[in-house]
């Protein structure tokens, strides 16, 4: 049995109306091979009793057979019948859309210019006055999406859509386990994805893949978006490069507008009136280790307010050795168990910040707890932020379809591994955002006109309210451009992206709670996205 006979048959077994995964299409294949099936054409010919024998399935066997010689039909035989049926159908009514996609693209440009969507409105009143009909997949998807283009700019179109229906992959699926309609714990629980290079997009954390060589650039700036080129290009531990905008309250210190793009922040996390944020930031000396404390709390006068500013920085040498410190600054073992993390983690060339302010409450070994989760925030927003995944294109990895295949992962590099389709996500985002369905008049009060108005609603061709849809989408793209961009200057990054989703929660279709809303639709008013703008 040739590579080729293999790969035709689990093509065929794999696809189609009754398709199975891949292991237990490699199990058929294996059946078929025990009784001398070995080709497609080979199936096509045999007895049906011998097929049946072999897979132990009858219904399954006669489809296989089918399915065969269709595969085999000639040419000729194809034409004839694609002509016959294009004969007997009716012509279509529908005009192509703009935005459909064309053939594969073979270069980043041409896949780019393919996912093209519906342009951001700018018309603030036509979206003021817009109200949509969805559900709410969909519009965690165009938050992500529009969120990405002011968080992570760097990433084209193909991978913010990408990474967007990643992120309604997680929500969904960790929303469908507490209702009880997904059994047993996901694939990321599991181990899946270990190793992998993970990314926080509205406050989810998401495992990708990079796209090594993917070239693309932009060829339009962001509204409102920062100039990163620069930013990132500063390699100085001047305390005028490190600064941060100083503030009165502690937990500002976190989320400060100014913050350097060179220091990556955690969540602020207070527990019986004790506040922690960690920062940290990527070394190349010893001396730059020991300088970047006093540069930031020069630059910050609240970190001088803290009672701790624990410490501790690994650096990796031109000749392999790793040099290490750490500092309590009063909190006893504090610098050491951060430099612990940093052990256990492998990780060198960073310089890592715990900052504390006390409430007047010990807190025992929560402490230990606390600092732990907010230099992982830190590290893991360190990853985006220094350009260690932040300057390459992405693809978000889809777990579940990794552990249905049992595709194996070889330092995240391995080739076919599953990944949400650009395209799939497009298609999805396409058709999400109707208008509001009409009403019947019946039982509102509504007169005969607006019974009138609803069947002329209804009568609407697929044509009309796929544009329709399209134009929703532009205006609901506009309008989370404008709440986005109102905020982006004067807050990080990190702080945008961790609002985001509380933002979505305000706006969200309100939907019956439990299974029975799963997958409801109600309205959505894009004035109440741009009502939640930074005033003045």
């Amino acid at each position: 049995m040739s590579a080729k006979d293999v790969q035709d048959l689990l093509r065929m077994l794999t696809t189609g109306r009754n398709k199975l995964t891949l292991p237990a299409a490699m199990a058929r294949v294996k059946a078929l091979q025990g009784a001398d099936l070995r080709s497609i054409s080979s199936i096509a010919s045999a007895d049906l009793a011998t097929i049946t024998q072999a897979i132990s399935d009858e219904k399954a066997a006669k489809a296989l057979q089918t399915a065969c010689k269709n595969t085999l039909k000639s040419p000729a035989d194809k034409k004839r019948s694609a002509s016959t049926d294009a004969a007997l159908s009716p012509p279509s009514k529908r005009s192509r859309s703009a935005y459909e996609l064309m053939s594969e693209p073979q270069t980043p440009q041409e896949l780019e210019a393919a996912l093209a969507l519906p342009l951001p409105s700018e018309d603030e009143e036509a979206i003021s006055r817009t109200t949509v009909f969805t559900n709410r997949a969909p519009l965690v998807l165009a938050f992500a999406l529009q969120l990405l283009k002011y968080t992570m700019p760097e990433q084209p179109l193909s991978s913010r859509l990408s990474l967007a229906q990643a992120v309604v992959s997680v929500n969904s699926s960790s929303k469908a386990r507490s209702l009880g309609i997904e059994k047993g714990v996901g694939a990321e629980q599991m181990g899946w994805g270990a190793g992998q290079p993970k990314v926080r997009v509205l406050g989810r954390e998401i495992h990708v893949l990079k796209r090594g060589g993917y070239e693309w650039r932009a060829e339009e700036n962001v509204k409102g978006e920062r100039d990163r080129g620069e930013e990132t290009a500063q390699t100085s531990t001047s305390a005028e490069e490190t600064s941060i905008q100083a503030s009165d309250t502690p937990a500002s210190a976190a989320t400060s507008a100014k913050d350097s793009p060179t220091w990556s922040t955690s969540a602020t996390v207070t527990s019986k009136k004790s506040t922690f944020v960690a920062r940290c930031i990527s070394i190349t000396t010893a001396a730059q280790a020991r300088s970047q404390l006093q540069a930031l709390v020069a630059a910050e006068p609240t970190l001088r307010t803290a009672d701790h500013n624990i410490t501790a920085w690994r650096l990796q040498t031109s000749n392999g050795n790793v040099i290490e410190e750490c500092s309590d600054d009063g909190e006893s073992g504090g610098g050491r168990h951060v430099l612990e993390l940093l052990q256990n983690s492998a990780v060198t060339d960073v310089f890592v910040v715990v900052t504390r302010w006390y409430g007047g409450i010990m807190l025992g070994p929560d402490r230990w707890r606390i600092m732990t989760q907010v230099c992982r925030d830190a590290l893991s927003q360190r990853l985006r932020v220094s350009g260690i995944i932040g300057q390459e294109a992405l693809w978000g990895l889809d777990l579940e379809a990794m552990r249905r295949t049992d595709a194996p992962v070889t330092g995240g590099q391995a080739a076919g591994m599953p990944i949400y389709s650009a395209e799939s996500a497009r298609a999805y985002i396409m058709k999400a955002f109707s208008s509001p369905p009409a009403s019947t008049g019946i039982g509102t009060g509504e007169d005969e006109n607006g019974t009138a108005e609803a069947k002329k609603q209804k009568k609407k061709s697929g044509a009309a309210l796929d544009r329709e849809r399209v134009e929703n989408l532009g205006l609901l793209l506009g309008a989370l451009d404008m709440l986005f961009g109102s905020w982006v200057e004067h807050i990080s990054r990190d702080e945008l992206d961790r609002r985001a989703w509380s933002w979505y929660v305000q706006v969200r279709p309100e939907v019956e709670s439990g299974i029975s809303g799963w997958g409801g639709k109600a309205d959505v008013k894009l004035s109440d996205i741009l009502a939640l703008r930074r005033k003045g």
